[in-house]
């Protein structure tokens, strides 16, 4: 938050004498794995995405791992889209949440938007990404071309800023 010298200190989001620096996200191409009813307006939608990348298996081959969970980015009618889609290849069950296709030869592609990522004990893949959201939907893409595990381990090992956010991460745009 950028703040002029002289403004005074004031609750809520004050126009004007503050300002939000934002720098740009990063981006990456991620498998949905999973997917939640949403709350409030949303409730009768699938609209939480748990997604994951691509890492080699223990045992060889390719797996895909959790990496973050997405709530917003996406328009109402890409909204309908989205629900239709996790409705119609669900495969699993478990409570609330429904496990829908996912692999090499199945599940959609979103491009997810983060400001930056962490190490996490709660993912299985080890890292979680800081503010991630849906920023296009990958029709055009087969899973087995999202991103790597990889990917989110060289913006780690840079730490933030130091990687030029939204090259060479997915966006092939």
């Amino acid at each position: 938050m950028l703040k002029r010298l002289d403004s005074a200190y004031l609750p809520g989001r004050p126009k004007g004498p503050w300002w939000k620096w934002k720098r740009e996200p990063h981006v990456v191409d991620a498998v949905m794995m999973y997917a939640q009813r949403g709350h409030g307006k949303r409730s009768s939608f699938y609209s939480d995405y748990t997604f994951g990348v691509w890492r080699e298996a223990p045992e060889g081959g390719d797996e895909l791992v959790p990496v973050g969970k997405a709530y917003h980015g996406f328009t109402d009618a890409e909204l309908q889209k989205l629900d239709r889609y996790v409705r119609n290849h669900t495969t699993k069950r478990f409570g609330p949440v429904r496990e829908v296709a996912h692999g090499p030869e199945a599940g959609l592609v979103l491009e997810i938007a983060f400001e930056g990522v962490q190490r996490s004990t709660r993912h299985k893949s080890g890292v979680a990404m800081r503010f991630p959201r849906v920023s296009r939907i990958r029709w055009d893409k087969p899973a087995a071309e999202a991103d790597r595990i990889d990917v989110l381990d060289r913006i780690l090992a840079r730490g933030e800023g130091e990687i030029a956010p939204g090259k060479g991460l997915g966006d092939d745009s």
